[in-house]
């Protein structure tokens, strides 16, 4: 067998790109350089003046981070397929003798960016670069929620109540080890969904609740180019409805019309858009045991159709990055569905991009 040359691997990359090297359209397509005044703040390497091994970039370990979210992997998967895939070198901009982060450097880049708070201010900066390329909020915005799933906790129903009522449970308080294994934060809640059609052809006379733990994330994209714009990170059993006046309506979209589904219609809400200018689009409730009027029905249906959009949105997730939580705790969390969104709307400007420049 032959020894691999310098222009082996080249033959090999030219290959990759051929057959279509999503990460390479990534790099041709975003600059990642502007993440690096957030990333240096945030991670707060060592200039290396005291000795030791100098830390990696600021802007590599972040882009290891899209790569692993893109895929959906672990600390260790990442090492390895890092190590292993040609693509992902490039990427990164690493030789086959360049020195190559572990599963651990990763775990504390990660922890460090959440410690620092510093996933609201990278989504932030990507959404500065959206703008500047022309894909401004426009044409209303559109709302909704979806589950995020986290490794359930067995605990007692004891444990339970202290945690709903935000306190420690007595008996982890002097064992740190169990502590940190314990998600204080992720919530149980029930997921509703249509019952399926039964042998003999008749339908169940009500739907299927399935419990449910872990998170929740809600988001509010732009109706025009689909972009994530503003979103929150909550626990499972929080109110979809409330969140709607907590920072999730975008005041700079062109238009001034909100959709949204029964969940967030609630006089609150609707006084709260209006003193803020917005138009309400959200869908009218069922009167509580009288048949639903026919012009609010087609009223309804016509606002679905604009609203089924945000679904995409969390389809594309669910399917590409997988959105499952393996974090304990909301901020890791947060951390989590705030790297999920940014690669999201990555995602959808490589979309767009190739769209407008094939038109």
């Amino acid at each position: 067998m032959k020894q691999t040359g310098f222009f082996d691997v080249e033959e090999r990359l030219a290959r990759l790109s051929g057959l279509g090297d999503q990460l390479e359209a990534f790099s041709r397509t975003v600059d990642f350089e502007v993440f690096r005044p957030d990333l240096e703040k945030a991670l707060a390497y060592s200039d290396g003046s005291k000795g030791g091994r100098p830390p990696f970039d600021p802007v590599l370990m972040f882009k290891i981070l899209v790569i692993q979210t893109l895929n959906n992997l672990s600390d260790e998967r990442t090492e390895y397929l890092i190590n292993d895939r040609l693509s992902f070198m490039r990427f990164l901009g690493l030789g086959l003798s360049d020195r190559v982060p572990d599963a651990k450097t990763v775990w504390l880049c990660q922890k460090r960016l959440t410690q620092a708070g510093a996933i609201d201010g990278l989504f932030n900066r990507f959404d500065a670069t959206l703008r500047n390329a022309g894909y401004l909020p426009m044409s209303g915005q559109i709302l909704d929620t979806t589950l995020v799933a986290a490794p359930k906790q067995r605990n007692t129903n004891a444990e339970k109540a202290d945690l709903r009522e935000g306190r420690i449970p007595e008996d982890w308080q002097d064992k740190p080890a169990k502590l940190s294994h314990k998600d204080r934060h992720a919530r149980w809640t029930l997921k509703f969904t249509k019952a399926k059609r039964q042998d003999d052809g008749t339908m169940p006379s009500s739907d299927l609740a399935i419990p449910f733990f872990g998170y929740k994330s809600h988001v509010s994209i732009d109706r025009k180019y689909r972009f994530i714009r503003k979103w929150k990170t909550t626990h499972a059993a929080a109110s979809d409805g409330a969140r709607l006046r907590e920072g999730l309506l975008d005041k700079t979209n062109t238009a001034s019309s909100v959709w949204a589904d029964t969940a967030y219609r609630s006089k609150a809400n609707e006084d709260f858009m209006e003193k803020q200018g917005f138009v309400s689009k959200v869908h009218r409730k069922k009167p509580h045991l009288k048949p639903m009027s026919r012009h609010i029905q087609k009223s309804n249906a016509g606002k679905s159709i604009i609203r089924s959009r945000v679904e995409h949105v969390f389809a594309d997730q669910k399917s590409q990055t997988g959105l499952f939580v393996r974090t304990v705790g909301i901020s890791r969390a947060t951390m989590r569905i705030g790297l999920v969104n940014i690669v999201y709307n990555m995602r959808r400007f490589l979309f767009l991009e190739r769209l407008n420049a094939s038109a």
